[in-house]
């Protein structure tokens, strides 16, 4: 079992000011996998108080030391792959290959695709006489959560660093040992001490202090929209900047010249990843009125044929949910829609037969559902599919567009200028057409209540860049 009870601070393992010990749960096994301290105001202050003695001669360091410190890392993330699999497989039930081929490599990932932002980002502009220059914003915070937990660590840390920022990281305290496991990579790649600082703790402890502190010029956050409300309510005082990915219930559009039983097959396939705990998950599939029957039956043989149990199981392809509270929370969602008369057609409550122990839910599959119902209108976060009819493409785009979030959109269509028709009326920050993978380069976020601004390459280094415009630069010619 892991013991890790320290925080990184100012390039050092100290202790916390008053230790707070809490055992880290397996979902799997429903035990305790490790232990962190919980931390508190004090540790936010000395962290905070280490990003800002750092931040000015970050801020002026070369391109190409960050440069040599961004690669260090990326080479110590690669090497280390399967310590940081391993973690994020018992911390957050991950299935084994779920974890080692996609979970642990998005660490490193961003880290690659930051550098290559960083080789051809220009940060100053002569504008005639006038500089218009590109500056670090200064020390921020960054708060992720336990769903994709290097992922969001590594797209925060890896622009933030290009960018020449210092920081303070506070891991969701449900699944914190990968991003401790970064902060060990990171002691030794020779960043300047100061520069990346981590500090464990709740949301309304650590969380809280980090995103009110006065001398945190930005917070970056990950989560749910809830939670936003409140990082975006304790930064407003001090008028700091406030990044945020938040909730979705995205829409998977389906038109009636698609390959009906590839789209839908592809479609519940992605919702149920992950356990269903991914922000972006088609979690609302729109099908023509007259394909529904064929849709569903599609649908409930994906569902049949996910296997749910041991993350460590070469044959399971779904794992457990995060916690007890995240499955009470997933199986009230599904008696919700069955009591409000969405038709059950896979799965439903309680645990997979099979297994009597651990977060584990159901591949469930709800036809018949209208865009009011609770399933629709609400984030579950679990491996819950609803399929919703439509009766032509102008109700389909009204649906989709019906709910408050707005993080990605998905189209499938034999006809790619169709396709592309529906993807420019969907009001999300992304969309997918014909189940096209995401590109790192390009930027991930949403409209609405998923968030504002923008990660991933170049647009998210921007995020931690203030623009500054230096007029008479250049002295004016005479005449």
């Amino acid at each position: 079992m892991r013991e890790m009870l320290q925080f990184y601070i100012d390039g050092q393992w100290i202790d916390p000011e008053s230790p707070n010990p809490v055992d880290v749960i397996n979902p799997a096994t429903e035990e305790p996998c490790g232990r962190i301290t919980l931390g508190g105001v004090a540790d936010v202050n000395k962290a905070v108080a280490a990003a800002n003695r750092a931040a000015a001669d970050f801020a002026t360091s070369s391109v190409e030391e960050r440069l040599g410190y961004l690669q260090a890392i990326l080479e110590g993330l690669l090497e280390r792959n399967d310590e940081i699999a391993t973690a994020i497989m018992d911390e957050m039930g991950a299935p084994w290959k779920l974890a080692q081929e996609s979970q642990a490599p998005s660490g490193p990932q961003h880290f690659k695709y930051a550098i290559r932002a960083l080789k051809q980002f220009k940060f100053a502009e002569d504008n005639r006489t006038t500089m218009i220059v590109k500056e670090a914003i200064g020390p921020c915070a960054l708060i992720t959560p336990w769903n994709w937990p290097i992922n969001q660590v590594a797209v925060k840390v890896a622009p933030a660093l290009a960018a020449g920022c210092t920081m303070v990281l506070k891991p969701s305290e449900i699944a914190p040992f990968d991003a401790m496991i970064l902060a060990d990579i990171i002691h030794t790649s020779g960043l300047p001490k100061g520069v990346f600082n981590l500090v464990n703790g709740d949301g309304p402890v650590v969380g809280s202090a980090l995103s009110s502190h006065p001398d945190i010029a930005m917070v970056s956050f990950t989560g749910s929209t809830r939670a936003g409300v409140a990082v975006a309510q304790n930064a407003a005082p001090s008028v700091k900047r406030v990044a945020q990915e938040l909730g979705g219930k995205s829409a998977n559009i389906i038109l009636d010249d698609a390959d009906l039983s590839k789209a839908v097959r592809n479609g519940a396939y992605a919702c149920f990843n992950n356990s269903g705990q991914s922000c972006n998950a088609p979690t609302r599939m729109l099908v023509p009125r007259e394909q529904l029957a064929e849709a569903t039956e599609i649908a409930a043989a994906a569902a049949a044929a996910t296997t749910v149990g041991d993350p460590k199981s070469e044959n399971t392809r779904i794992g457990p949910v995060i916690s007890q509270a995240q499955w009470d929370k997933v199986q009230d969602l599904i008696q919700t829609g069955i009591d409000e008369g969405a038709t059950l057609a896979a799965g439903g409550t309680g645990r997979p037969d099979h297994l009597d122990k651990g977060f584990y839910v159901r591949p469930t599959v709800f036809s018949n559902v209208s865009n009011d119902m609770t399933i629709a209108r609400e984030e579950i976060f679990g491996p819950v599919l609803s399929i919703l009819p439509y009766d032509d493409e102008d109700e389909a785009i009204r649906i989709a567009n019906d709910t408050p979030y707005g993080l990605s959109g998905y189209v499938s269509s034999g006809d790619l200028q169709r396709a592309r028709n529906i993807a420019a009326q969907m009001r999300t920050g992304m969309v997918h057409i014909n189940g096209a993978p995401l590109d790192s380069m390009a930027p991930f976020g949403g409209y609405k209540q998923s968030g504002n601004g923008r990660e991933w390459g170049t647009h998210g280094m921007e995020e931690f860049l203030e623009v500054k415009s230096v007029y008479g630069y250049e002295a004016m010619k005479a005449g």
